[in-house]
């Protein structure tokens, strides 16, 4: 019995020792930012590697889920002859959730991996441990760009997805089951606040996109210098996103939305 508590505290105290380390490379990582805006090209380099060669799946993902989420929603409100509010559900549906959570999950997925795997073969390659010895930070250097490459583009990315969605949307209403295209503008213009909808949609995908870049970074850092190592990392990294993400929207809605209008 004393060694199973003997156990169970020791998982615990590695638990949070991880959690510790990870909560100092985080902060270490956000006092490199300011040096790292001085050199805003390599901020620029990244939001493109992160963001412009994610925007082919962000787009072709927003315009399937905004095909599907139109049928879906038809199908259930024709039962109760809500057809008209089609428009509105499916605006908020994406500016709110699907949008910022759907684009966090394919940024973990796509750019999220492609980070910790860079940064883990440059560790692997020894080029971070050249930088630290040429008196170089690689915070400033490699991670902090990175870290406001992925926090700039994410709100971008989530901008693009519930836009596309809702054309998607808008074709399906109305090109192929044939809802009115004025009600479904109009609708959407009076019950979709421009601050509290949209504008805390933008919140949630820019908070998401700091979670999935720190821990793709961290994991990247914090590799074994292997092959494993780097393909464990590259796992641990769009796991641990998804499941932060996923719990962080729950807080963030509770929090944005738990009033009334």
């Amino acid at each position: 019995m004393i060694d199973r508590v003997a156990a169970i505290g020791a998982a615990v105290l590695r638990l949070l020792a991880g959690w510790g380390h990870a909560a100092l490379f985080f902060f270490s990582l956000l006092r490199a930012v300011p040096a790292a805006l001085r050199r805003f090209g390599l901020v620029v380099a990244q939001i493109h590697a992160i963001g412009n060669r994610s925007l082919v799946i962000i787009l072709a993902s927003g315009l399937a889920v905004g095909f599907v989420l139109a049928l879906q929603m038809y199908y259930a409100l024709v039962t109760y002859g809500a057809t008209e509010s089609l428009g509105l559900i499916v605006n908020l549906s994406l500016v709110r959730e699907l949008g910022p959570v759907v684009t966090a999950l394919l940024f973990a997925g796509r750019a999220g991996t492609s980070l910790t795997a860079e940064i883990g073969l440059m560790k692997a390659g020894e080029q971070i441990a050249a930088m630290e010895l040429m008196a170089i930070d690689p915070r400033v250097r490699v991670l902090a760009p990175r870290f406001l490459g992925g926090v700039i583009a994410m709100p971008l990315l989530a901008i693009l997805f519930s836009a596309v969605g809702i054309i998607g949307a808008w074709l399906v209403a109305v090109g192929l089951i044939g809802v009115d295209a004025g009600n479904f503008w109009s609708i959407q213009q009076n019950g979709v606040d421009i601050w509290r909808d949209v504008g805390n949609g933008v919140v949630k995908s820019a908070v998401f996109g700091v979670i999935c870049t720190a821990v793709a970074l961290y994991q990247g850092h914090e590799t074994e210098a292997t092959p494993e190592g780097v393909a464990y990392a590259t796992t641990r990294t769009v796991v641990t996103s998804s499941l932060a993400v996923l719990s962080m929207d729950f807080l963030l809605t509770a929090l944005m939305f738990s009033s009334p209008r």
